[in-house]
């Protein structure tokens, strides 16, 4: 399933797709984190602030105007959350650098993106 529409010269949206991928690369780190982590809820917060990426840069593409902007502030908001958290995780011990290496730049890249698609 990707982001295509059935319009003619329709193309992906790149910026969603690669919302979808920050969720599947988050899937171990997730798990792991939801294993070590009893106290804090850490791992629910990874969960819902990738999601909220996804959500609204999907919900943004389907806006105008300010509004549009408004949605891919708010994901730009949840990617540096989601940042965090995976740092947060990493200084507790329950992930090492590596766990969160690929995730971190497909994070940074993401709000890049939504930097653009905010100006």
């Amino acid at each position: 399933m990707t982001t295509e529409t059935k319009h003619p010269g329709a193309h992906k949206f790149v910026a969603l797709e690669l919302a979808i991928e920050i969720v599947a690369g988050l899937r171990d780190v997730v798990d792991v984190t939801r294993k070590r982590d009893r106290d804090t809820d850490l791992a629910r917060q990874i969960l819902r602030s990738a999601s909220s990426i996804a959500a609204n840069v999907g919900e943004g593409n389907r806006r105008v105007g300010k509004d549009r902007a408004h949605f891919f502030r708010i994901a730009a908001g949840s990617a540096e959350e989601t940042r965090v958290h995976l740092r947060v995780a990493v200084a507790w011990g329950w992930l090492g650098e590596s766990d969160v290496e690929q995730s971190m730049t497909l994070l940074d890249r993401q709000l890049r993106l939504l930097w653009g698609l905010t100006r």
